[in-house]
């Protein structure tokens, strides 16, 4: 059996997104016999006590395995040139190309302007990378999920900004939302949202359904007609199973990818958190056109297919053969 451990981190700060990838990563590689481990630091509104009940243990020193998957921004290559003393294999998950690598296979499934080449220079001669939309990181619920849609109204509202939601635009798109009834409407949130019992008291006095540190996301985007979020790797699952979105960028990571999506089609950006108000938030949904909510649907479906669902994992498999 083959010992992976994964090295990722959630917190008020730093949000849940590498964390619930790397859940995603670990459920498909466990279906292949792997064990595998998490190396998380106790961080405030971390998910360690989430990733166990997903069937994860979380260690706190480095442990020698076939593979370390690391997907940390704080983490480069001096870092990895240390784990190589307990791996002779090592796979990062990126999104920002923005330091140097020692790894054997290096996944970032975003798409950019340059996606497939701004890694060149980062990495080894001898690293494999698996660049773009082709290896996106994908639960199955997704991929039961995916379909073509047919846009015929906004009646039912999906709202999720995060797993931390630093800026605070779930309290925005609420108080936005006071001028609208649409016939549904669910607001998610992360363990990490430390404004999460104000979002959930305004929610039951509204009758909005709330929803806390789900695993079943899918199941939401597939009913939603229409989608607020913040940009980042949900912006490709929205993507990926049709729903039409506006983003809100709500990190720097996100800035490039938000902007090269909305340019492409594929979604809404409603731009940099700062400049973004609760009047943008009623803005946008006040002009909901249903012929531009069905063309990003069918764009956002376009860029993410692909002939064999999370191709990554084929990759992974060869790598620790």
């Amino acid at each position: 059996m083959k010992k992976i451990i994964i090295v990722a981190d959630a917190s008020t700060a730093i949000g849940s997104g590498h964390v619930m990838r790397c859940l995603t990563i670990a459920h498909c590689l466990a279906k292949q016999r792997c064990q595998v481990k998490f190396l998380m630091n106790d961080l405030p509104g971390n998910l360690i006590e989430f990733v166990k009940n997903e069937g994860f243990i979380n260690i706190s020193t480095y442990e020698q395995a076939d593979l370390y998957i690391i997907d940390h921004y704080n983490i480069g290559i001096a870092q990895e040139r240390e784990i190589r003393k307990f791996s002779k294999k090592i796979m990062i998950v990126d999104d920002l190309a923005n330091r140097e690598h020692d790894c054997d296979l290096l996944l970032d499934q975003n798409v950019m302007p340059n996606f497939e080449t701004r890694y060149d220079s980062l990495v080894n001669e001898d690293c494999i990378k698996l660049l773009g939309p082709k290896y996106l990181i994908i639960r199955e619920e997704f991929i039961q999920s995916r379909y073509k849609r047919i846009i015929e109204g906004v009646k039912h509202v999906l709202v999720f900004m995060g797993g931390s939601d630093p800026t605070d635009e779930t309290l925005k798109v609420l108080e936005a939302l006071r001028d609208f009834s649409f016939a549904y409407i669910d607001v998610v949130v992360g363990n990490g949202n430390i404004h999460k019992e104000e979002v959930k008291q305004i929610c039951e006095e509204r009758c909005y359904t709330y929803h806390q540190q789900i695993n079943y996301m899918a199941d939401l985007m597939k009913k939603a007609d229409f989608s607020l979020g913040a940009g980042g790797s949900t912006t490709w699952e929205r993507c990926y199973v049709g729903l039409p979105s506006a983003c809100t960028i709500v990190a720097d990571n996100q800035r490039i990818g938000t902007a090269y999506a909305a340019k492409l089609g594929a979604c809404i950006s409603l731009g940099w958190h700062e400049k973004v108000t609760v009047e943008t938030y009623r803005n946008v949904l006040h002009n909901l056109s249903i012929s531009k909510l069905q063309t990003i649907s069918d764009t956002g479906l376009e860029i993410t297919a692909n002939k064999q669902s999370n191709q990554w994992l084929y990759e992974i498999l060869e790598l620790i053969r």
